[in-house]
């Protein structure tokens, strides 16, 4: 046997997602399959990463009453109507724009979201557990968010 010398190659890919509400459990698995197997690779990892600081990534399952419970936990951990300093445009000097809204609890639920997630391929396929999936989430507001998918292997 002589050597073989593998070649890895990396792949970017984006998806565009229009949210509707917050928070909303998006599920992009297919979407990211459907990358994996247009890059060809056979064996490495995908990292899915967020561009949003008020929108995650998570890997759990895509079941209608875990998620409602999902939901009503994240908005038990930081409530819309707590009190933000973030919030009070009064004070607050920096990082603004026009359209600005109160988003503090938003900021404070990505905090134990997490911004991305790492996933193994083998076979051409994306090796996660039975159940489960990959989700942006968004913590915010309806609006346009954008994930990245780094493909890297051989």
């Amino acid at each position: 046997m002589g050597d073989r010398q593998l070649v890895w190659e990396a792949r970017l890919y984006t998806i565009k997602v229009e949210t509707t509400r917050a928070p909303e459990f998006l599920d992009i698995t297919d979407e990211v399959r459907g990358f994996v197997k247009k890059a060809g690779i056979n064996a490495g990892f995908i990292v899915v990463f967020s561009r949003h600081t008020t929108a995650a990534i998570k890997l759990n399952e895509n079941e209608p009453l875990l998620l409602q419970d999902m939901e009503r936990f994240l908005e038990n951990i930081s409530p819309r109507d707590a009190h933000y300093w973030h919030n009070d445009f009064t004070i607050r000097t920096v990082n603004m724009e026009e359209d600005e809204c109160p988003n503090g609890h938003a900021h404070c639920q990505h905090l134990i979201m997490g911004t991305s997630e790492t996933i193994p391929v083998m076979n051409g396929e994306l090796l996660l557990g039975k159940w489960q999936r990959i989700f942006l989430v968004e913590l915010d507001r309806p609006r346009s968010r954008e994930v990245l998918v780094q493909i890297i292997g051989c």
